[in-house]
């Protein structure tokens, strides 16, 4: 009997063959959004043996092993079941989600994923929050290293959410041995995503408040994905902050977007945006425009140091954002059509912060059907 080609031959040996001495990742949240970017990427990587995709949808990748189910289901142990890293991206930020059943799913969601890893055999878990977390404070350093303290509040959207899977990361280790958790924080994330933050550059105006000090740092989903490919690699542990290089000034900003500035005090800013909130005609509570007043731009420091570096500029981030939301017109966090998009471009500053004439208009005339 001949014995096989020598290509064959390192094709199934794992001192020759990356892939067959690689984990086997899975991947929660893995049809849309950033979950379908990173099982495309590490389904095509020679460092990964596979990938097992969950979402309660089939994705398009192909080569990837598809389980469709809730994250939330209990039975999702058994799928992780092989599993070397589970990837947990099945989280609702959707401005438009009801807030608790948002933060029903998300908290539910990652306590199911980390029991059932723990069950499975799991030993590293990686989750995705957000920079976010060390909250948008007038007395941050610039920049923020990892270990700062996670000041944020849960007055934004998600926010809350998100510090409570930070707080379920934290515990994962000592309600079961043995689990290494990895958590990821992001800057304002940009790529197809829609986001409070990213619907402030839909605006007629850029809002700032007055006596603020903004700095603005962004990462672009493909870093994002980078950085996550180094934690299942187990380049890099721990909590990691990501983000493109140093940050833009308000100031450049402008410049760079060729948008106005409209400035007004912070009472009337905060105030006009609790209001809106609180009757139902905007998505963002007031909290979300901390993160447009002070600096929450963040090191990355643990990445850098395993080697890892951003392969987007601030500046292409911001070039990459504008042409996305080109065409949209936001007033006070909410969508406008077109119709009312020109009349609050039209009225001036104030109406374009506070978005009544339109916004009100079109409640009336709702509650006017019913």
């Amino acid at each position: 009997m001949s014995s096989p080609d020598p290509q064959v031959r390192a094709a199934r040996n794992p001192s020759t063959n990356p892939a067959l001495r690689g984990p086997v990742v899975a991947i929660t949240g893995a049809a849309a959004g950033i979950g379908a970017m990173l099982t495309e990427r590490l389904a095509a990587s020679d460092e990964i043996k596979q990938v097992i995709a969950i979402d309660e949808r089939r994705g398009e990748c192909a080569a990837a092993q598809w389980h469709i189910l809730d994250v939330r289901d209990p039975a999702i142990a058994e799928k992780l079941r092989g599993a070397d890293v589970v990837v947990h991206l099945a989280l609702d930020l959707d401005l438009e989600t009801d807030p608790a059943a948002r933060t029903a799913y998300n908290v539910r969601g990652t306590q199911t994923v980390l029991t059932a890893a723990a069950a499975a055999g799991v030993h590293r878990v990686v989750l995705c929050t957000s920079a976010m977390v060390y909250g948008a404070l007038p007395d941050n350093e610039l920049p923020l290293s990892e270990d700062a303290e996670l000041r944020a509040t849960a007055e934004a959207t998600g926010v809350g959410d998100l510090l409570e899977v930070e707080r379920l990361a934290r515990r994962a280790p000592r309600a079961h041995p043995g689990l290494n958790v990895t958590v990821v924080r992001p800057a304002v994330l940009v790529g197809g995503t829609d986001t409070a933050l990213t619907r402030y550059f839909e605006s007629p105006r850029l809002l700032v408040v007055a006596g603020s000090r903004p700095a603005w740092q962004f990462c672009h989903v493909e870093d994002l994905c980078g950085a996550l490919e180094y934690a299942v690699l187990e380049k890099v542990e721990g909590e990691l902050a990501v983000g493109c290089e140093g940050w833009l000034e308000q100031e450049e900003v402008e410049e760079l977007s060729g948008i106005r500035r409209m400035e007004l005090p912070s009472a009337v800013a905060l105030g006009a945006a609790a209001r809106l909130h609180r009757i139902g005609l905007t998505p963002s509570p007031a909290g979300d425009l901390a993160y447009t007043m002070y600096p929450w731009v963040v090191s990355g420091s643990r990445l850098h140091d395993a080697g890892w570096r951003p392969q987007w500029t601030n500046e292409e981030v911001l070039a990459e954002l504008l042409e996305e939301v080109a065409g949209r017109h936001t007033v006070a966090g909410r969508r406008l059509g077109r119709k009312d998009a020109t009349a609050a471009g039209a009225a001036g500053a104030t109406v374009a912060l506070l978005g009544t004439a339109a916004l009100v208009r079109r409640a009336r005339k709702a509650r006017r059907r019913i």
